[in-house]
């Protein structure tokens, strides 16, 4: 399954089924957990608790860290939620039910210490695990805020790592995230579209933003985390972030559009020349579509991160003297739930700590080539590339 199909559900053609979406990460997210040393996982990631609980209250609560989700070994997810919500998702969310509970964090600590909040979210959480068995098995967290950390620990609980076990679980996509990732790409097309009909000399890049924010959420995006507008003088360094810059002619103007459909993201770059470009600008763009070709030329399952980083020029071919400091210039990264999933692609990463491509991986691929002559400036180009099985 694959492709894009209309933004409703129909009962006469088969398009997203969101209750094997959902049985399918669950599933994911267990036997990656069975596979490890751990007992339980405890997370705080709102995409983490998105893809184990199937709930979410909005993104303005993605970095807050105030709701959590348990999910141990042999057992269901359980959730504590943001005041009400809890109960909005026992009436509405069956797949979860009464596993929904009203729970609080420190507020990102402006709750003060000495209420216990802290200490409220480490007793909840040791008593389902003492419940199961499971007190005394390692407990993997995924982000966490120092005062519940601490809290954990006093009650007992040995604390370890839980990113990779959730990294693992989310890697390979299914086949209806990949139906969601594709249609969110359709988004930013219709976007971008639009984007080259309306661009010319004196648009200011936070129109441009405007724009495909307009586009992207009469389409149905949940939600725009941002369009970075990057023209003339300022594509070279890369600054990653928009200004109120005016366009001009002969510019050249790239931007990196990340939002969300149903949870699914894109982190999608396209390069323009605004109304002409000059040779310097045209070589720059070849430039950079020759490696990201190449790069993609190099996905199939077996390939390693590795191998398709050799396609992409050394930091010191385009005036950095290090792997860090061109970092995110030449770069692939998985999406799904988040921006930045696995695998990561760059050269970076040494060789042998290189991951295996794998079918259902799906992952953006970017690269950047400066300009060499006239004013600084630069391309950038990036592609979603998918594994697929060789025929």
């Amino acid at each position: 399954m694959g492709g894009t199909f209309g933004l409703m559900a129909v009962d006469w053609e088969q398009r997203v089924d969101f209750d094997r979406l959902r049985r399918d990460r669950l599933a994911r997210a267990r036997r990656e957990l069975e596979s490890s040393d751990l007992g339980a996982l405890v997370l705080f990631d709102a995409n983490n608790i998105r893809y184990t609980t199937s709930t979410a209250i909005g993104t303005w609560g993605n970095d807050k860290y105030v709701r959590w989700a348990l999910l141990p070994r042999g057992g269901e997810p359980l959730l504590w939620d943001f005041g009400s919500a809890a109960r909005h998702h026992q009436l509405f969310c069956p797949w979860l039910g009464e596993r929904s509970r009203a729970g609080i964090t420190n507020f990102r600590g402006a709750i003060p210490p000495e209420v216990g909040r802290a200490q409220d979210v480490a007793a909840k959480i040791r008593a389902e695990l003492a419940s199961r068995g499971l007190a005394g098995e390692p407990v993997g967290i995924d982000v966490v805020e120092p005062p519940v950390l601490f809290a954990l620990q006093d009650a007992g609980l040995q604390v370890v790592d839980g990113q990779q076990v959730m990294q693992r679980a989310r890697m390979r996509k299914t086949p209806d995230e990949i139906v969601l990732l594709d249609t969110a790409c359709m988004m930013v097309d219709a976007a971008y579209d639009e984007l080259y009909r309306a661009m010319r000399p004196g648009m200011r890049e936070n129109e441009c933003v405007a724009l495909v924010a307009k586009t992207l959420y009469e389409l149905g995006s949940e939600h725009v985390e941002g369009v970075n507008a990057i023209s003339g003088e300022r594509s070279n360094p890369h600054p990653h972030v928009y200004s109120d810059r005016a366009l001009r002619q002969g510019d050249p103007a790239f931007f990196d559009v990340l939002h969300a459909y149903n949870g699914y993201r894109t982190c999608y770059y396209r390069t323009f020349a605004v109304s002409s470009a000059s040779p310097a600008l045209v070589d720059a763009y070849r430039r950079c579509r020759d490696h990201l070709d190449d790069a993609i030329s190099r996905v199939r399952p077996g390939a390693t991160t590795a191998e398709i980083a050799a396609a992409f020029p050394r930091a010191a071919d385009f005036g950095f003297a290090t792997e860090e400091e061109a970092f995110a210039l030449q770069l692939g990264h998985g999406v799904g739930l988040s921006i930045w999933e696995k695998p990561v692609v760059s050269r970076l990463i040494p060789p042998e700590h290189a991951e295996v491509i794998e079918e259902g991986m799906v992952f953006a691929l970017e690269t950047y080539w400066p300009a060499t002559a006239g004013r600084p400036r630069g391309s950038r180009s990036s592609s979603s590339s998918r594994a697929r099985a060789v025929r």
